[in-house]
């Protein structure tokens, strides 16, 4: 089971020439498409007369979802290259966006492979490889006779909690689990609240007072 997937941290931006024209590079660490959408509309609007706006991204934590565009390029000098720079790094999430301004000379084929090629290499050299862990994401509703207990158990079980929701009968907690302690975080917790062992928690399915449902 893949447990983690290695990501850009942060935005770069990178300037590159080649025979007098200018290639601008551009990473942007990304969720979704509707977020790349989002940034090749912005780039695309702060270089409005670039003569292209080539790209290629990776999404997915098994890397499944990708894409290479050549903008009006001569077909595979642009995108291809770009998103052989992206697999390089092992990274998915990534888009890399590469501006080029024609400086007036033509650069054929292999130049302009070569050009796009270092200017998404060198923008990824700007950028910061982080490793995320895959979550989990599960809702607990808890009655407020075991709250202190159950929040006890999630700091000492080490599992983020990300939002806590009161109302008059029971709160509504939010946590996110590691991919691999998704098969026996409940039974980690159940241990924790009745302060029993965990084969004995092993033997419980649900705990009084506490729903755990995934998100």
């Amino acid at each position: 089971m893949q447990e983690s997937y290695r990501t850009i941290e942060a935005p770069a931006i990178t300037e590159f020439r080649e025979k007098a024209s200018k290639f601008l590079g551009f990473a942007f660490p990304v969720k979704d498409e509707a977020e790349i959408v989002l940034h090749l509309n912005e780039i695309r609007k702060i270089h409005p007369k670039a003569t292209h706006h080539c790209y290629a991204w990776r999404l997915g934590f098994d890397m499944n979802l990708y894409r290479a565009n050549d903008d009006g390029e001569p077909s595979g000098t642009a995108g291809k290259p770009i998103l052989g720079q992206i697999d390089s790094k092992g990274v998915t999430n990534t888009l890399i966006i590469v501006v080029r301004y024609f400086g007036g000379t033509l650069l054929g084929t292999s130049g302009l492979i070569a050009a796009y090629k270092e200017s998404s290499k060198i923008t990824l050299e700007e950028c910061s490889i982080i490793e995320h862990k895959i979550t989990k994401e599960y809702q607990l509703t808890v009655d407020y006779s075991i709250m202190n207990d159950v929040i006890e158990a999630i700091k000492k079980c080490k599992i983020d909690l990300a939002s806590q929701v009161y109302n008059d009968s029971n709160a509504i907690i939010k946590i996110s689990v590691d991919i691999a302690k998704t098969a026996v975080f409940k039974h980690e917790l159940f241990a924790r609240i009745n302060k029993i062992s965990m084969d004995e928690a092993m033997l419980i399915k649900e705990l009084s007072g506490l729903k755990i449902s995934e998100i």
